[in-house]
């Protein structure tokens, strides 16, 4: 699994958290509707392209929450989603709740929390706009790290059991397909 080069995506309309390597980098765009997708979904594509990326980790989406952008989100998850599969880029999803356990050892952590809890553990300070996406982008790169034996940071059994929830395959296969063949 050495070839293995991971992104890691919290994705936001306004805001998208991404880590790949060491680097954290955002996304921003003031665009809306179909241009907003499209152009999220080329930055992103365009570092997967750069960065030789194999796989990709991504925020699943918040069933719980209840706004009136959530056919939005939906519909850019589904742009990046079609986007890497095109490309044969195999994604696992993590579940907001899982990502909040693992960065604090709880699944109903806040965003305030998760920042808070990694700030705490590493030193990275995640501040500004956008400091959150990135945080959380960090925290799925970190999750997939540690199911891979990789992590520099030592995690608790209660922040590990949240890698429990999450259906790893796509990453422990190694390979990639294109176009789902």
């Amino acid at each position: 699994m050495s070839n293995i080069n991971i992104i890691a995506l919290d994705l936001s309309l306004t805001s998208s958290g991404v880590s790949f390597g060491s680097q954290l980098n955002l996304i921003t765009t003031n665009k809306r509707g179909a241009e907003r997708l499209f152009h999220i979904s080329s930055e992103i594509m365009k570092l997967v392209v750069a960065q030789n990326i194999t796989h990709a980790v991504i925020e699943g989406y918040s069933f719980a929450s209840r706004n009136s952008q959530a056919h939005s989100i939906g519909e850019l998850g589904g742009c990046v989603r079609m986007r890497l599969w095109e490309n044969g880029i195999p994604y696992v999803e993590v579940p907001p709740t899982s990502r909040a356990k693992f960065a604090t050892g709880k699944g109903n952590a806040s965003k305030g929390e998760v920042i808070s809890a990694i700030s705490a553990k590493t030193g990275i300070v995640f501040a500004g706009s956008g400091g959150n996406d990135m945080c959380d982008a960090w925290v799925l790169m970190e999750m997939a790290q540690a199911r891979l034996g990789l992590s520099e940071w030592s995690w608790s059994k209660t922040q590990l059991e949240a890698l429990d929830k999450v259906d790893w395959s796509p990453l422990e296969s190694g390979t990639t397909t294109t176009n789902g063949e």
